[in-house]
């Protein structure tokens, strides 16, 4: 099983010494990957009439792709996964190229974990279209893989149009996946049909706001029997399909938290897990490393 550092961006600050800290950390206490959240624009939640989302304009993010080139610098192994990118507000080829670019430039495994995306004002300012965002991600999905595998591309879709043309160098598609975040059953039969893996939402947090969240309970089970059903249906073999999950320290001390890994570890689909140490409290970069650091002891003791 693999595990995964969250980059605590909404509270690690802009100094890249610190970036680069935590960074170094992760890859020397044996974390094979490290995830990134995503969010363009941060909404100013007080002019929302009703607003319930989990972020707004008070909390940072750093763009995930050109993070990762930052991080891929300072390292040498460790993987990175978008968990996830919001597909449908970028341009599918530029996408293809930066992650082909990443692939090629750090030599890493890049999982590419895109989402449809739940906030309806960030859409709008940034001028896409919030109710045609599902069907759009699909279609950016099969495109960017054409873009990653072909040295001539000609697409004409309802979202799309290459006309003869192509990313040169073609990167190394064993180094790319392609992974889908959400609970809605639409989201879950994607997975089955042409996703590597799946992002399970298992935040506390974001339940608590409506965001059908993943459990070991009878709807998390009936959550995988739908990714299963949809690979099969698409003559695919479920068992190929990732699933990750996320362990989150807040309201936890490490040890606690690392007890959690026991508890998805029995079901066989999960693949991965992440662990975030935001939210729990932590002010300084050099605590969340020593969260980390505490957390994959209690792992290995």
């Amino acid at each position: 099983m693999l595990i995964g550092a969250v980059f605590p961006q909404l509270e690690i600050g802009s100094k890249s010494d610190d970036i680069r800290n935590w960074t170094e950390h992760a890859e020397a206490l044996d974390y094979d990957h490290i995830a990134l959240f995503d969010h363009i624009l941060g909404i100013n939640a007080k002019s929302q009439f009703g607003w319930k989302g989990p972020y707004d304009h008070t909390h940072s993010f750093h763009e995930p792709l050109v993070t990762m080139g930052y991080m891929s610098a300072v390292t040498k192994k460790i993987g990175f996964a978008t968990s996830i990118l919001v597909l449908p507000q970028r341009q599918a080829a530029l996408v293809a190229k930066q992650v082909s670019t990443l692939v090629g430039l750090s030599k890493r495994v890049i999982r590419l974990g895109v989402g449809s995306g739940w906030n309806k004002s960030e859409f709008e300012a940034i001028g896409h279209n919030f109710s045609k965002r599902g069907k759009k991600i699909e279609d950016q999905i099969n495109i960017m893989r054409q873009l990653w595998s072909e040295h001539s591309v000609n697409v004409k879709t309802d979202y799309h149009t290459i006309s003869d043309a192509a990313i040169n160098p073609l990167p190394d598609r064993s180094r790319i996946e392609i992974w889908l975040g959400g609970g809605a059953k639409p989201v879950l039969q994607r997975v089955g049909k042409i996703a590597d893996g799946w992002f399970a939402n298992t935040s506390v947090r974001t339940a608590k706001l409506g965001i059908p969240a993943f459990s070991t309970d009878k709807y998390g089970l009936s959550q995988l029997e739908i990714i299963r059903t949809a690979a099969l249906d698409a003559g695919r073999d479920p068992t190929q399909i990732g699933v990750e999950v996320r362990v989150e320290l807040e309201g936890k001390t490490p040890e606690e938290a690392a007890n959690e890994v026991n508890k998805w570890s029995k079901i066989p689909e999960i693949t991965a897990i992440q662990f975030s140490t935001m939210r729990a409290g932590l002010k300084t970069v050099n605590r969340h490393i020593d969260a980390l650091e505490k957390f994959m002891h209690a792992l290995k003791s």
